[in-house]
C-alpha cells in the first residue's frame, strides 16, 4: 500500500475519483446527448426515445447486482473491484463511439429501421456503465474505514466528478455533441484504465455491523438483502408489464390501440401498490438483521427522487421545444447544455464546498432532506418562472442543490447502513432505485407525456 493511500490524503482521493468520474463523464454524455441525438439526428419520436432510455435501466436491473455479488466474492488481475473497471471501462468506450454511427451500423446489417439498433447500443453503453459503476463506488467504500473519512471521500468523488460533468456540458455546448461523444470516449479509457494501478484493494473486507441496527441484530443473510427491495416491487411489476406490452405492441402481437381517451388503469394500479409498500416500509422496524430494515427504507426514499431527476433528463427537450418553439435544432441543443452545465456546476461544488462541512456539524439525512426539499420547490418555480433562457439557467442552479446531495451524500448513508463484506452487492441493490424509477419514466410517463398537450406535466410530475 502506498503511503498516500495510508494518509487518505487528497492526491489519494483524487485518484481514487477518477473511475467514478469515468463512468460519471459517460453517464454526463448520455444525458446531453442521447435524447438529443435521437430526436434530431434520427427523427425518433417522444415515445421512442423514451423506449430508447428503457433500454439502459434493464441492463442496470442485472448488470449493477449480479457484479456487486461477483466482486465481493472474486480476487483476480491484483483485486476484487479493479477487473471490472477496467472491463467495463473498455466496453463503454466502445459503445460511447457507436452513438454517432448508429445509422451507419444499421446500414452495415441491412436494417431499414434504427430504432432496434438505437435500443441495442443503449442497452450495450448502459450495461457497460453498470459493470463498472458499482465497483468504482464500493472500491470507495472499501479503502475508508470510518464514517467520516467515508463520507469526504465519496463528497470529494462528487466534486472530481461532477467537474467533469461540468466539462461535458461545456464542450457538447460550444464544440457540440458529437465532438463531446468521442472526447467522451478517450477520457472513460483513460480514466478506467491508469487510476486502479495506483489503488490497493484491502483482501478482507470490513465486516462490522451497522452501528445504528438494534442491539442483539445479527448481519443479514443475502435472502434478506433480497428482500428489502419490498418498497420497489410496484416499480418493478410496472415496468415488467409495460416493457412487455411495448414489445409485443411493436412487434405487432399486441391489441391495437382504442380509440378514445387514453387509459391509465395499470398506472393506477401500480401506484396504488407502490404507496401501500411505501407506507408499511417506514413503519417497520429493522427486526430481520443488521441494516436491512434502514436500508429498505433509503431504497423507498430515493426511487422517488430519481423518479423527478429522470422526467427531466429525459425530456427537458420536449418541454424546451414547446415553450421556445422558434429555436433550431443547434439552439435546442445548446439551451439544454446550458441547462444541465449549471445543474452540474452546483452539484459539483457543493458537495466538498458546503455539503460536507453541514454533515459533520448536524446530520447526512437532515442536510439532504433540506436539499431534495429545494429541488422539489425548484422544479415548480422552473413552471413559474422558466420563460427565457437566463431565468431556466438560475432555476437549474437551485435544481443542482439537490442534485450535489443526490449524488454525494446519499452514498454515504447507504454505506454505513451496508454489511462491509456484502459491499458490492448492497451498491448493486441499491442502483435499483435509481434504475427502475427510469423505467418507469421512459415507459409509463413516456406515455403521460406523449398523450399530453401542455408539457408542462413534465416537471409537475418532478416535482
Amino acid at each position: 500500500m502506498r503511503a498516500f493511500q495510508e494518509k487518505l490524503n487528497t492526491a489519494f482521493l483524487s485518484i481514487l475519483s477518477l473511475p467514478a468520474t469515468a463512468m460519471g463523464f459517460a453517464l454526463s454524455v448520455q444525458i446531453a446527448a442521447l435524447s438529443w441525438i435521437m430526436s434530431e439526428k434520427y427523427g425518433l419520436a417522444i415515445h421512442d426515445v423514451g423506449l430508447v432510455w428503457a433500454a439502459g435501466p434493464i441492463a442496470g436491473i442485472l448488470g449493477q447486482p449480479i457484479v456487486g455479488l461477483i466482486s465481493d466474492k472474486v480476487w483476480f488481475w491484483g483485486g476484487r473491484r479493479k477487473p471490472f473497471i477496467w472491463i467495463g471501462g473498455v466496453l463503454t468506450a466502445l459503445a460511447l463511439l457507436a452513438l454517432p454511427n448508429i445509422d451507419r451500423i444499421a446500414d452495415g446489417f441491412g436494417l431499414e429501421g434504427i430504432l432496434g439498433v438505437a435500443m441495442l447500443v443503449t442497452l450495450v453503453l448502459d450495461l457497460s456503465i453498470n459493470i463498472s459503476f458499482n465497483p468504482t463506488r464500493s472500491i470507495i467504500a472499501d479503502v475508508t474505514p470510518d464514517d467520516h473519512r467515508r463520507t469526504r471521500a465519496f463528497t470529494w468523488m462528487q466534486v472530481i466528478s461532477g467537474s467533469f460533468g461540468v466539462l461535458a456540458y461545456l464542450i457538447g455546448i460550444t464544440a457540440g455533441n458529437i465532438a463531446l461523444i468521442y472526447l467522451g470516449a478517450v477520457l472513460v479509457l483513460l480514466f478506467s484504465i491508469v487510476p486502479p494501478l495506483f489503488i490497493t484493494e484491502p483482501r478482507q473486507l470490513h465486516s462490522a455491523i451497522n452501528p445504528d441496527a438494534e442491539a442483539g441484530a445479527v448481519p443479514a443473510s443475502a435472502t434478506q438483502v433480497f428482500s428489502s427491495l419490498r418498497p420497489l416491487a410496484g416499480f418493478m411489476l410496472y415496468a415488467i408489464y409495460q416493457f412487455i406490452q411495448e414489445v409485443m405492441h411493436r412487434s405487432g402481437g399486441g391489441h391495437a390501440v382504442a380509440e378514445g381517451p387514453p387509459n391509465y388503469t395499470v398506472e393506477i394500479i401500480a401506484g396504488a401498490l407502490t404507496a401501500v409498500l411505501l407506507i408499511d416500509t417506514f413503519r417497520r422496524k429493522d427486526s430481520e438483521g443488521a441494516g436491512t430494515g434502514a436500508f429498505r427504507k433509503i431504497l423507498a426514499a430515493h426511487a422517488f427522487t430519481w423518479l423527478g431527476i429522470q422526467t427531466m433528463f429525459v425530456f427537458m427537450f420536449a418541454w424546451l421545444r414547446q415553450n421556445f418553439p422558434d429555436t433550431d435544432e443547434k439552439q435546442l441543443g445548446q439551451q439544454i447544455g446550458w441547462s444541465f452545465f449549471t445543474l452540474n456546476v452546483v452539484g459539483a461544488l457543493l458537495p466538498g464546498l458546503l455539503l460536507e462541512p453541514l454533515a459533520r456539524r448536524y446530520t447526512r439525512i437532515s442536510i439532504h432532506r433540506a436539499c431534495i426539499a429545494s429541488m422539489a420547490a425548484g422544479y415548480v418555480l422552473l413552471l413559474l418562472i422558466g420563460q427565457t433562457p437566463i431565468t431556466i439557467y438560475l432555476v437549474m442552479a437551485v435544481l443542482g442543490i439537490g442534485w450535489a446531495s443526490t449524488i454525494s451524500l446519499v452514498f454515504a448513508i447507504m454505506s454505513t447502513k451496508a454489511q462491509g463484506e456484502r459491499m458490492g452487492l448492497f451498491m448493486g441493490l441499491f442502483n435499483l432505485a435509481v434504475v427502475l424509477p427510469q423505467l418507469t419514466v421512459s415507459l409509463g410517463i413516456g406515455r403521460l407525456v406523449s398523450d399530453a398537450p401542455n408539457k408542462d406535466l413534465i416537471f409537475w410530475i418532478a416535482a
